[in-house]
């Protein structure tokens, strides 16, 4: 059994084993697997660095089709005898890339579902070996991580999830600089705890504020406690490292997937949008005092409705406040026109083309701060998994144009 000897073998040789199985076991030329950057702009092979395949999700590659549809793909490949096959590499909804095998003849049905198996156990297995190697890490970044951002991406639960009844996915920019910014989200029975926090200032100071404040979310969480603790407790904590002078803005939701009601605890500066049919607008909710600004602060929660087709975008004021060279800032018009643009996306696509969005605004500028969003979608649970599947039960596999 490949998961088997994926669970055998050193962490950062999980691609080795999957290039071997592929070869012996199917027939294969070779196997790898190219890992989306932390930007999800390009997809980085682990084993070949010069391999062909690599390459900008933006110039519309073979590769970039199966990643943007999440569905196998075969091409002919003028290099070698014979053909390409592409499978998506997605774990519990988080895209960590593809996976690539070249076949000197083109793949039946029943080799298509075995990579699919393939891939899904290797998915797997790389979430767990991240913490124990760096090798994939490596392989993901196109440039040195500022120390602030190295502790923010540590602190990040992942990038995707999805389960019945919701998609959600969230981006980090400046990926490679980032501070003060950031999400986090935990499923437990059937809710889904999502929180985006704004740490105040720059550099190490916000990164480790907002840490502090996110740990002692998840404490409370992990204790039982309720949206109302959760935000005491950082509040509490906050207050009682700085005293009042360094203070956090966040947004706390809790979306329970089978009602599809939302409460909601606002601090600050994070905003919520909601996407209903055709239609962009704010969800208004009466903001309260900032975590960590007074001592023993008390909060209480709101709440509203998420109907099944409705998105939720959750943003940071680097977004909706973003004022390039000090000019106009961005705003609530331009956010809600670049949320109605994605809204054919699945989340994972829709927040790097709101992102994208807000990267043309900045034009040859660098984001002056940082900008977290997140996607929410309210999915009928019947639909609420990826991959398209025939009425055979096996793999829809989308074939291209030779080349």
């Amino acid at each position: 059994m490949l998961a088997e000897r994926l669970r055998a073998v050193a962490p950062d040789a999980l691609v080795e084993v999957v290039d071997h199985h592929v070869r012996s076991e199917l027939g294969g030329l070779r196997a790898d697997v190219l890992l989306a950057d932390y930007r999800i702009a390009g997809l980085w092979p682990v084993l070949r660095p010069g391999d062909p395949t690599q390459g900008l999700l933006a110039e519309r590659t073979i590769a970039a089709r199966c990643y943007a549809a999440q569905e196998p793909m075969v091409e002919d490949v003028p290099e070698t005898p014979g053909v390409r096959l592409y499978v998506p590499l997605t774990v519990w909804g988080e895209r960590l890339g593809i996976m690539v095998a070249d076949f000197p003849n083109r793949p039946d049905d029943l080799t298509v579902r075995h990579c699919r198996a393939v891939s899904e156990d290797l998915a797997v297995a790389l979430r767990a070996a991240d913490r124990d190697t760096d090798r994939y890490r490596l392989a993901r970044r196109r440039q040195r991580l500022s120390m602030a951002a190295e502790m923010q991406w540590d602190l990040l639960p992942g990038r995707c999830v999805s389960d019945h009844g919701f998609a959600l996915a969230g981006q980090l920019e400046p990926a490679y600089r980032t501070s003060g910014d950031n999400f986090d989200w935990a499923i437990n029975g059937g809710r889904l705890t999502v929180t985006v926090v704004n740490g105040y200032g720059t550099g190490l100071a916000a990164s480790a504020l907002t840490a502090l404040a996110v740990n002692a979310m998840r404490n409370a969480r992990r204790s039982g406690g309720t949206l109302v603790e959760q935000a005491e407790l950082a509040s509490d904590t906050v207050y009682a490292a700085y005293r009042g002078a360094r203070p956090v803005e966040a947004l706390l939701l809790e979306y329970d997937s089978g009602t599809g009601r939302v409460h909601a605890i606002d601090t600050g500066s994070p905003r919520a949008w909601r996407a209903r049919g055709g239609s962009v607008s704010p969800v208004v909710l009466d903001q309260q005092l900032p975590l960590g600004m007074f001592e023993e602060t008390r909060y209480g929660t709101q709440a509203f409705d998420l109907d099944v087709g409705d998105r939720l975008f959750a943003v940071s004021d680097g977004v909706h406040e973003a004022a390039p060279g000090g000019g106009e800032t961005y705003g609530e018009r331009a956010l809600a026109a670049a949320i109605r643009a994605a809204r054919l996306l699945p989340p994972a696509q829709a927040i790097g083309a709101v992102m994208r969005r807000l990267q043309d605004y900045h034009g040859d500028l660098e984001l002056e701060d940082d900008a977290v969003i997140i996607c929410l979608d309210r999915v009928h649970p019947v639909n609420g998994t990826t991959g398209t599947v025939d009425q055979h039960g096996g793999t829809r596999m989308a074939e291209s144009a030779p080349g």
